[in-house]
């Protein structure tokens, strides 16, 4: 993981609905709560337009993140994000807290290359179906990656790349192929287009061309 995120977060005492809605209009914050590890879950405010600025940053949701806290220090990955249905507005976020020593489990985004390049592509003229954007996996968090490369350069169609085939870092594992072989599904595939066959329109008297010459009486 290249990159850091540390934000500013404030404990607030306040709960409820009412306390939330004057925090995001007034001050321009939004609650959050941490928990998770030994100890007890605390509520805190983040301001809210540093937070949006970060979530534009993809590594964001995969990262370990450190929450600065009245002087105290928290590491925490981001379990889950609240949006307004309507408005470009966070209404509340959920982190666990994490141990360098517990495993945890993450989605972490599939970046893909090499398509242009792939016979199934260049040469064969097929499609490609991307069938999952991200997969969960569990690691330390140390191990966690930003995201997960897959090569297509060698594909052609018909061809398929399992989760099984995926080349993980060192201590991760895909929690869907703990459960069995009949969960190593396909992520990405190349296939054939589909043609759909062009049916003429049915020609009807008006708009049948009448022989040269032939004039209406």
């Amino acid at each position: 993981m290249s990159e850091t995120y540390e934000l500013t977060a404030e404990t607030r005492a306040e709960n409820g609905k009412g306390s939330s809605r004057r925090m995001r209009r007034l001050e321009n914050k939004f609650p959050a709560i941490i928990y998770g590890g030994d100890k007890n879950p605390e509520m805190v405010s983040l301001d809210h337009n540093t937070f949006v600025h970060a979530l534009e940053n993809e590594g964001f949701y995969s990262h370990i993140l450190t929450l600065s806290i009245g002087g105290k220090k928290e590491k925490v990955v981001l379990k889950d994000l609240h949006r307004h249905p309507s408005k470009p507005k966070i209404l509340h976020a959920d982190f666990l807290r994490v141990s360098a020593k517990t495993k945890i489990t993450m989605n972490v985004p599939l970046h893909f290359k090499g398509e242009e390049v792939s016979p199934g592509v260049k040469t064969q003229g097929g499609i490609v179906s991307h069938l999952m954007s991200d997969i969960e996996v569990r690691c330390l968090p140390g191990n966690l990656p930003e995201f997960i490369e897959i090569d297509l350069s060698g594909l052609s169609i018909g061809d398929a790349i399992h989760l099984s085939e995926l080349k993980l870092p060192k201590g991760v594992e895909i929690t869907a192929l703990a459960q069995g072989k009949e969960f190593d599904q396909p992520v990405v595939s190349i296939h054939k287009p589909s043609v759909a066959e062009e049916t003429p329109a049915a020609e009807t008297p008006e708009s049948a061309a009448k022989p040269e010459g032939e004039s209406e009486v």
